[in-house]
């Protein structure tokens, strides 16, 4: 029986063969970028690859996350800005009211002055971010609060939920960044009466007081005032601290992002330059190899026959 190659054909194409699927894989590298297309390119990494990537998406979305509460954070601290602005205001309205040389008919119009004052603190309970109410708590898709001077704190609660939602840092803790318009500005006790540093009750109860030319309950609405204003300082004060937070936190995970793109990179990025070496230098061997095939002698079937 006469093989149809003899070794060094069999060789040759062996060694051409090697050549090329070492050029295909720098190929595939060059196009893709990467070191590491498919499991079979570096099996003993595919683990560790993979790791890297879960790690990284949740990376990426706690950044997201933390870019949402941070937004929501922002909004809040200006808009309790806003809401302080307007207990100074009320304050100075309670102290005029309670001046013995202001009349009924001035009492009825800062009364009027101190409506505006509650319908502005009831749109700031309803600032939205994104579509979302802020101080809505859990269920941000509503608005929490409309005014309704019939009630005893003159607004109507629309939504009884809390904020309980917490922001996830890279480090792998947790944090409250919200408080509900119940905590802000409807503190309640246990029995769900109006707290005494109720912010809606102080403002309504001043109006009321005005209105009916009332210096002592004038003088008691005073003090809820200030009551009210201290707590709404200490609400803005929690969203300062989470500001800060969210500073350190997204700080934090950038710096997570950078180290987890590096390894990831150091895993599965090509080297282009050594990829295209290999092309380089494969399509040199190539060529001289079949030039050397070339002219090597041929044997025929007359060389066996006599």
């Amino acid at each position: 029986m006469i093989s149809n190659l003899n070794s060094s054909s069999e060789a040759f194409l062996a060694n051409m063969g090697r050549v090329q699927r070492r050029m295909e894989d720098a190929s595939r590298q060059t196009s893709s970028g990467k070191r590491v297309n498919v499991a079979s390119d570096a099996p003993g990494e595919v683990d560790t690859i993979l790791q890297l990537r879960t790690e990284a998406a949740r990376n990426k979305q706690i950044q997201e996350n933390l870019a949402v509460a941070g937004s929501d954070a922002d909004a809040a601290d200006d808009a309790l800005t806003s809401a302080t602005k307007l207990m100074d205001r009320a304050r100075v309205l309670s102290a005029q009211g309670a001046n013995f040389t202001v009349d009924a008919a001035g009492r009825q119009s800062l009364a009027g002055e101190v409506q505006s004052l509650q319908e502005q603190m009831v749109a700031i309970s309803r600032t939205t971010v994104q579509g979302r109410y802020i101080f809505g708590g859990d269920q941000d898709s509503s608005a929490p609060y409309e005014i309704d001077l019939t009630a005893s704190n003159g607004v109507a609660r629309l939504t009884n939920t809390s904020a309980t939602r917490r922001v996830e840092d890279s480090a792998g803790g947790t944090f409250a960044a919200a408080k509900s318009g119940m905590e802000i500005f409807d503190t309640r006790t246990t029995d769900d009466t109006t707290g005494a540093d109720n912010v809606f009750a102080a403002l309504n109860n001043l109006r009321l007081g005005l209105l009916s030319n009332n210096t002592a309950q004038i003088t008691a609405a005073s003090g809820s005032i200030q009551l009210a204003s201290d707590h709404l300082n200490t609400m803005q004060a929690f969203y300062g601290t989470v500001q800060n937070r969210i500073t350190n936190a997204a700080s934090h995970s950038a710096s997570n992002d950078v180290q987890l793109t590096t390894e990831l990179s150091q895993k599965e990025d090509a080297d282009i330059t050594e990829a295209a070496l290999v092309i380089t230098q494969g399509n040199v061997q190539l060529q001289a190899a079949f030039q050397m095939q070339a002219k090597m002698p041929r044997t025929t079937l007359f060389d066996f026959m006599g």
